[in-house]
């Protein structure tokens, strides 16, 4: 299995926290030799370490942003 790489362009916000210190966060990750894309998960405190999570487009952001607007 390849070797996973990221990094974190800007960290956006944070959503929420549990006990064990991890943090349910909105950054903007550049994953591998990708494009950098909107993405929300888990991370522990030193961000080495992740949960499952989901990626957006600035496109799809911006779709999700309306749709919650409108709830």
């Amino acid at each position: 299995m390849a070797e996973l790489k990221f990094e974190i362009i800007e960290k956006i916000g944070v959503l929420s926290e549990t006990d064990k210190g991890w943090k349910k966060e909105l950054n903007l990750v550049k994953w591998n030799d990708f494009a950098p894309k909107y993405d929300l998960r888990d991370w522990n405190e030193d961000h080495t370490r992740m949960g499952k999570g989901l990626t957006l487009t600035s496109d799809e952001l911006a779709k999700l942003k309306d749709i919650l607007e409108k709830m």
